[in-house]
């Protein structure tokens, strides 16, 4: 908890910080880019916590729902990170490896599969609870 507790301190100072330099020097681009490399080390946090929370949940159905959270979390992540890449970068993987339109398919299966378990974990945590 110290860890995560330093970590928000850290994002903290840096989201004032670089606020305060965009707003005085009009870097709108270089506020961007502090906010969406902040992002990544949130993502990394929730996935983490989630793979850590169903671990200790042992199965069963809350466990069983963290878990699938935890799997969309870090596809949620894979493709955050492949945004940035691609957003700051011009890197894009998915169009490297499968061309511009197996790549836009890539993406749209990536989405889904976020989705999907995400979803379906939540669904299986809402199902356990009604009981």
């Amino acid at each position: 908890m110290k860890m995560v507790s330093r970590l928000l301190s850290i994002s903290a100072l840096l989201f004032i910080s670089q606020s305060a330099f965009a707003a005085s020097e009009g870097h709108s681009g270089n506020f961007n880019l502090i906010l969406s490399m902040l992002e990544l080390p949130f993502l990394g946090i929730a996935v983490v916590f989630s793979f850590m929370n169903s671990k200790a949940l042992r199965g069963g159905k809350f466990g069983t729902g963290m878990t699938y959270l935890a799997w969309g979390f870090l596809v949620m992540g894979v493709g955050h990170l492949h945004m940035q890449l691609d957003h700051q970068f011009g890197i894009n993987i998915f169009n490297s490896v499968f061309g511009e339109v197996g790549g836009l398919i890539a993406w749209f299966v990536a989405l889904t599969v976020t989705w999907g378990l995400s979803g379906y974990g939540f669904y299986q945590i809402w199902k356990v609870s009604k009981q």
